[in-house]
């Protein structure tokens, strides 16, 4: 019998449009449901996030087993925007592979959990589950706005240890003035996190990850959608387009800035963030006239 190729394939960010940036886990039920279904009906599923592989189990591998996952399926987890990578099956998460090479230096990581622990406790912690890259996060108990404060004054006292360290490091796309030659890390900043990563990584290289499993089970769909909230998570959709597939990219969070692409940009009118991750998903269940989902 020939492949049956699946009518689509989704690349999907974590923190925002599945997990809920407030409580951190999946909040509505809709969006397990939905993946299940989605995921059964042969759509490719991956996760291309920056949390840790411990987050997507915990948050993410977790219920989906619980509510029952299909047994022929594909889905990948991308963590730590391409450090670590791990298959999903119905059994669970399969073999956690680390690039050691794109870690930051266990000295400097020690300094910035002291940092952490020593002036930014009442806001922030440092999250220990991370094993390529650093992460410090908002704690769920702490007003945004007091968090947003302290964030800046963090991200300053860490760049100023990596820069003693002898580190190249630039926030974001700008370059450091303090080290010439190459630029290895950057400081990204989210609305509740701070990570302080290789410039390797990225939602694009992890998406190209992600697709190089998929195409091994299996012929790849012509048509993608990838989701996030951040103005990073339209790399995924980068890749995509470049690599000719159709594609368009659903912004959760459009109030950042929706980002000109030769590709469409898609919201979901005014919901934002897991609403609209639910709203996205269950379109996609009935479009394709799979079962109906539960209430989000």
């Amino acid at each position: 019998m020939p492949e049956t190729v699946s009518p689509l394939g989704l690349l999907l960010d974590v923190d925002g449009p599945i997990a809920s940036p407030d409580t951190r886990t999946i909040a509505r039920p809709s969006i397990i449901t939905d993946l299940i279904t989605l995921a059964g009906a042969n759509v490719p599923i991956g996760f291309i996030t920056g949390r840790s592989a411990a987050f997507i189990s915990d948050q993410v591998v977790t219920p989906l087993l619980a509510a029952g996952l299909p047994l022929n399926m594909r889905m990948y987890g991308v963590c730590e925007k391409g450090a670590v990578w791990f298959p999903i099956t119905a059994a669970g998460m399969g073999e956690i592979v680390v690039d050691d090479s794109v870690a930051l230096p266990a000295a400097v990581v020690g300094r910035i959990r002291e940092l952490v622990t020593t002036d930014y406790a009442d806001t922030m912690f440092f999250d220990e589950t991370k094993l390529a890259m650093v992460s410090v996060e908002q704690r769920t108990d702490v007003d945004r706005a007091a968090y947003h404060a302290a964030q800046a004054s963090f991200e300053a006292d860490a760049y100023a240890i990596m820069i003693e360290h002898g580190l190249g490091v630039r926030f974001g796309d700008l370059a450091s003035p303090d080290v010439t030659g190459a630029v290895p890390f950057r400081i990204d900043t989210t609305i509740i996190s701070t990570d302080i990563e290789s410039v390797d990584l990225d939602k694009d290289h992890a998406a190209e990850r992600a697709l190089a499993f998929f195409a091994e089970g299996g012929a790849l769909p012509r048509v993608w959608r990838s989701v996030g909230d951040s103005r990073s998570d339209y790399k995924m959709a980068d890749h995509l387009h470049a690599a000719g597939f159709d594609v368009a990219h659903v912004d959760v969070r459009p109030s950042d800035g929706i980002l000109v692409r030769p590709y469409p940009v898609i919201v979901e009118g005014d919901l934002i963030h897991d609403e609209a991750g639910a709203a996205f998903l269950g379109f996609w269940v009935r479009k394709l006239g799979l079962s109906e989902t539960v209430p989000a």
